[in-house]
């Protein structure tokens, strides 16, 4: 046991935190209903503990799924007994979270200063926060830190408002970050956040959305569960709320919205990665949202960034039910892509939820919808699965990059279009 705690600390691993040797990450294709029915079991099988990184949805669209290595021969096994179709899509995702974690050392060498934060690279929630302070002096006039809350274990809820002036002006919300095992997106809203502070003045369109209307991003959505990625499980998905009663801690905190609440595309139970929460909003992470929404008033536009799969889409999520604003968030979705693809050809897809992934309730955006903000969008970003949640530093400038050429089709339509 010494000479493994010895070796673990070589590798500037804890004892807590959860390794992953030999896991792999499957990709499964369904030729029919039934195979996704068994997939819906294999998910089921607690002992298994099969991580579902792409969600069964419908024949033909892929399924990925993290595999331990113990589970590994018996789920390849269940799989060829069935006659699935399957690939290795991530051989070893020890291998990625140990060059991960090296990147980040690397980063963290390089003194920092104001001057020096690395925005290609992965951070803690501390760095964050400590470089959304620097931002704050660095553009006083322009950018404020506002706390709308504080999380299940009592982290500050944080939000940057970026505004020239005003009360109650239109406003447009973007957040990061409300799956904890996203870090792609946590930097891309880092990158964002610098971007629409440095542009204003500089760039005309960032310019005249910012003369006319505010923009909030909350940067870390779900601290508790982001702080635990860090910590103890790299691949943490929900919040880490406990409830008596539950046998497994946390809640997903994109199904735990007042929208169809509870329906058909969330879990009753507290040990699914989709599991619902015992009531809607019961997540303080989700509620400070809602009461700042309401007590708002006045936001036209509410983009929540996720990852991955390269798709942009709009409500709903929960019912088949055209949103009656579906023509527009059509075309405003293909004008955001067409944008998008244009920097590095990156392809997406774009549609309502439930059309294009597959039907989930309690969603965040079918929730602001149904709030009156018709420009209500989410992106899931890079990649299509190669790396799946795990994307190498390396790609995050250039998904940030391409993302904010989308995200600003998005903010010039509801400033052009005001309701």
């Amino acid at each position: 046991m010494e000479t493994l705690l010895v070796f673990l600390a070589l590798l500037g691993v804890t004892s807590t935190q959860q390794l992953f040797v030999g896991d792999q990450v499957l990709r499964v294709s369904a030729r029919n209903e039934e195979q996704i029915s068994l997939l819906g079991v294999l998910g089921e099988q607690e002992e298994l503990q099969v991580d579902f990184w792409r969600h069964p949805n419908s024949p033909g669209h892929p399924v990925d799924l993290r595999v331990p290595f113990l589970t590994l021969q018996g789920v390849k096994k269940f799989l060829d007994f069935h006659n699935f179709s399957y690939s290795i899509m991530i051989e070893d995702v020890q291998e990625l979270l140990d060059e991960e974690k090296e990147s980040m050392r690397r980063s963290r060498r390089i003194k920092r200063s104001s001057r020096t934060f690395d925005f290609a690279s992965y951070h803690t929630i501390d760095e964050i926060y400590d470089w959304m302070d620097v931002l704050v002096e660095d553009h006083p006039s322009l950018v404020s830190k506002i706390q709308i809350g504080q999380s299940y274990e009592n982290r500050p809820l944080y939000v940057l408002k970026f505004s020239t002036g005003g009360r109650n002006r239109p406003a447009i919300w973007l957040d990061t970050g409300i799956h904890a095992r996203e870090w792609i997106t946590h930097a891309t809203g880092v990158w964002t956040a610098n971007k629409i502070a440095s542009e204003y003045g500089q760039d005309p369109s960032v310019t005249a959305i910012l003369d006319s209307m505010d923009i909030f991003l909350e940067i870390v959505t779900n601290p508790d569960g982001f702080a635990f990625t860090h910590s103890s499980n790299r691949l943490w998905r929900k919040t880490r709320s406990k409830y008596s009663g539950n046998l497994c801690v946390g809640v997903d905190p994109n199904r735990n919205w007042d929208a169809g609440f509870g329906e058909a595309g969330a879990s009753s139970s507290s040990c699914s990665e989709t599991y619902h929460g015992p009531y809607a909003n019961s997540e303080p992470e989700v509620k400070s949202i809602v009461d700042f929404v309401q007590s708002h008033g006045n936001i036209k536009a509410f983009v929540s960034i996720h990852s991955y799969s390269q798709l942009l889409l709009y409500p709903y999520g929960y019912t088949y039910t055209a949103v009656p604003d579906q023509q527009e968030l059509h075309e405003v979705s293909a004008k955001a892509v067409a944008a998008l693809s244009s920097l590095y050809g990156t392809q997406y897809k774009y549609g309502s939820i439930i059309t294009t992934i597959y039907r989930a309730s309690g969603g965040t955006i079918d929730w602001t919808y149904n709030q009156g903000i018709k420009y209500s969008f989410t992106f899931e970003l890079r990649d299509t699965g190669r790396y799946g949640f795990l994307l190498p530093a390396k790609q995050i400038v250039p998904t940030a990059e391409e993302t904010w050429l989308a995200l600003k089709v998005i903010m010039e339509h509801a400033r052009d279009n005001l309701y």
